[in-house]
């Protein structure tokens, strides 16, 4: 109220009645200040001083207004980043309130919520581990799928709460099919290599033992010939090893324009006494000598040979096995067939992992190391291409490696005008 306004209000209107206006208009003021401090306070985080005065009460209130503003804003965007991320995590998360409504979930949980088929298991597993967490309970559970593909889940849940009660549930389900594979090639790598050195070293010792009291030159002759069979075989399994690992640190190797048909004739000639020794006829097909390889020749002869290798021993004796390249230009294939036994479906996706077995019964009679398959699809992978297999059961299997071709001009066989 200005001064000429009182000073006109006392004018025209008795005394009594001007005092009892100006006490009713200054208790407003006061109950408006009292009431500005109090939401002031109320917005604070820290006790909050009073002020006097109704307008700097109102700039207090405007201050602790605009800062609550600031952290609403910050505590949302904290929020957003929170919700980026768990989106970006590949094992799926679902959040639930106390009252067992569910009020976030990732992208990999909604793949399972509203499932269909064996992958509605997996829902019905996520609300019964849900229901025992909103009741305190810390609960895990195995879910298998059997697919196709096969898959083995965890669902574990667990109950949150603010310090003083419950204020829902954490889900998360983990795919742990890769982890399980990657243990299974694990256990079979000891059992494998245990049974791979301790066979050929027990057969040596129990060999010298019986060596020691031979006086027979015959036997002693028999008997030193197994012993070096033994030996060998178990040089070969570390050789392989050594190889293997190598392939797989990705050490640096050379990478120089390789004749085709040179990488051939290397792997055949390796393979020539073991192919003898069966009755087996190692069939080359002479590719052009103009054909090249951009790559590792060692690594390259090695792929071809355990190829033959496998070959070899799969086949019955007295068959063939045919070794032969082609081109389509951007592209080198290697092939390696055979008329052997054949590898079951069932098995395809695992023979290129080491020491996997298709017939272990038969594998020990033909004493292989189990990591040939490794090492080929290490070396093709190491030159950007790929490894194809066609087999049937009881007609024989041909692997063909396709990897880029060299530089410079090849000659490419085209169907003949009719």
């Amino acid at each position: 109220m200005s001064r000429e306004s009182a000073i006109a209000l006392a004018a025209g209107i008795p005394t009594a009645i001007w005092l009892l206006t100006l006490l009713v208009w200054w208790r407003s003021r006061r109950r408006i200040r009292s009431q500005a401090h109090n939401a002031a306070a109320r917005l604070s985080d820290s006790p909050l001083a009073e002020v006097r005065g109704l307008e700097k009460t109102i700039g207090q209130l405007e201050r602790e207004v605009d800062d609550a503003v600031t952290k609403g804003g910050d505590a949302s965007a904290a929020e957003t980043r929170l919700v980026h991320a768990i989106s970006a995590i590949d094992d799926g998360i679902v959040l639930l309130d106390d009252a067992g409504e569910i009020v976030f979930r990732n992208r990999p949980a909604e793949h399972f919520l509203g499932a269909r088929h064996g992958e509605a298991i997996v829902e019905s597993s996520i609300e019964d581990l849900a229901a025992r967490a909103l009741s305190g309970e810390r609960v895990k559970q195995n879910v298998e799928l059997f697919g196709p593909p096969r898959r083995m889940l965890v669902v574990s849940a667990e109950p949150l709460d603010d310090g003083r009660r419950g204020i829902g549930a954490l889900v998360v389900i983990e795919d742990v099919t890769e982890r399980q594979r990657v243990d299974a090639v694990r256990r079979d790598f000891v059992a494998n290599i245990s049974h791979e050195l301790k066979t050929p070293v027990g057969g040596i010792g129990v060999l010298a033992e019986t060596l020691l009291g031979e006086d027979d030159l015959d036997i002693i002759g028999r008997l030193a010939a197994r012993m070096h069979h033994e030996a060998m075989r178990a040089s070969r399994t570390i050789d392989d090893l050594l190889e293997l690992s190598r392939i797989e640190a990705g050490e640096a190797s050379l990478r120089d324009p390789v004749p085709v048909h040179l990488v051939l004739a290397e792997a055949v000639e390796r393979s020539a006494n073991a192919a003898e020794q069966r009755g087996i006829t190692l069939d080359l097909v002479e590719p052009s000598r103009r054909l090249t390889l951009l790559g590792d020749r060692r690594q390259l002869v090695s792929a071809v040979f355990n190829l033959l290798d496998n070959a070899i021993k799969y086949s019955a004796d007295g068959s063939s096995v045919v070794v032969s390249a082609s081109t389509d230009g951007p592209s080198v294939q290697l092939s390696v067939a055979d008329r052997g036994v054949g590898i079951p479906r069932r098995d395809l996706e695992r023979i290129f992992e080491r020491f996997y077995r298709v017939d272990r019964a038969r594998s020990r009679d033909t004493g292989g190391t189990g990591l040939g398959l490794a090492i080929v699809r290490h070396v093709v992978s190491n030159h950007g291409g790929e490894v194809r297999v066609d087999s049937r059961e009881g007609e024989g299997t041909t692997f063909t490696l396709v990897m880029p071709a060299g530089p410079g001009p090849v000659a490419v066989a085209t169907p003949e005008a009719g």
